[in-house]
């Protein structure tokens, strides 16, 4: 999660909100990073959990992600549930909670849903203060530049 929250701090540079994603394999390598990149690219797919999934892809030449596991700093909304699990991500690990958008516990539970066909194991709040906290800062300061 160290990993992700650092990655989290480089979207701050081009103004995104301050997400980190990454993508093990079961040694724990870590195959792939992301941040959130929409306002540097004007793309409104580019969440870090997207980004993160797109490289794995990449470097594993494979969409299909089984056996892998995505750290995320903040609960992912429903665009990237729906993306884990297209993916096959077997486990995802997130810090913060997302109560205004989150999909996998806050708002919905896309994952975890019965009727879903895809199984992706969840474990929430993994360094949930400090995730918390990176993403207050980076509020406090847009409104403060208001």
């Amino acid at each position: 999660m160290r990993v992700a929250i650092e990655a989290a701090r480089r979207s701050h540079v081009s103004g995104d909100v301050p997400v980190g994603a990454l993508v093990i394999n079961q040694s724990g390598e870590i195959i792939s990073i992301g941040h959130n990149e929409r306002e540097l690219h004007g793309d409104p797919t580019a969440h870090a959990e997207i980004v993160a999934l797109r490289r794995a892809s990449v470097k594993t030449k494979t969409w299909r992600l089984d056996d892998y596991t995505l750290v995320v700093t903040l609960e992912p909304c429903a665009m990237c549930a729906g993306a884990i699990a297209q993916a096959r991500i077997s486990t995802l690990i997130f810090g913060a909670w997302d109560e205004k958008a989150g999909a996998v516990g806050s708002v919905w539970d896309i994952l975890r849903d019965p009727r879903s066909i895809f199984k992706v194991e969840v474990r929430a709040g993994v360094l949930e203060e400090e995730c918390t906290v990176l993403l207050k800062d980076f509020i406090q300061g847009v409104r403060t530049k208001d």
